[in-house]
């Protein structure tokens, strides 16, 4: 596959999440679907979103840096939002946040088959949140 179909493919993924269409998913993310080395399969992948938006109504999805090759994209997403409940291990305050995650998508068949993700959780901190005791 080329990496500007990737890419296509990945903006399209992204405008999903952002739209809430989690009915979707399954068009961009393979039933077998691993993150992080946990085998969640498409509809654990898609509970974990819907509870990131459930504690982060505001949640968007910012590529701020992109790239591709032929099977993996590259992406550090941007996040500015609030938190209405716990997110992380960090309690909310009502204040807004603003972190970044660096993810690396692998994809098969132009479905993303794994997932491997790191949140900026210092930077977190750093803006004051507590993380649970």
């Amino acid at each position: 596959m080329k990496d500007h179909d990737l890419l296509d493919i990945y903006r399209n993924y992204l405008a999903c999440l952002n739209d809430r269409r989690w009915s979707a998913l399954g068009e961009y993310v393979a039933d077998d679907v691993v993150h992080n080395g946990r085998a969640l399969g498409l509809s654990g992948y898609r509970a974990m979103l819907e509870s990131d938006t459930h504690v982060i109504p505001d949640l968007e999805f910012v590529p701020e840096i992109l790239l591709a090759d032929d099977r993996v994209v590259s992406c550090r997403l941007f996040f500015q939002c609030t938190p209405e409940h716990e997110f992380l291990g960090f309690e909310p305050t009502g204040q807004r946040v603003s972190f970044a995650e660096h993810v690396f998508y692998r994809f098969d068949g132009g479905r993303i088959s794994e997932v491997h993700s790191l949140v900026d959780r210092e930077t977190i901190r750093q803006q004051g949140f507590r993380e649970r005791a």
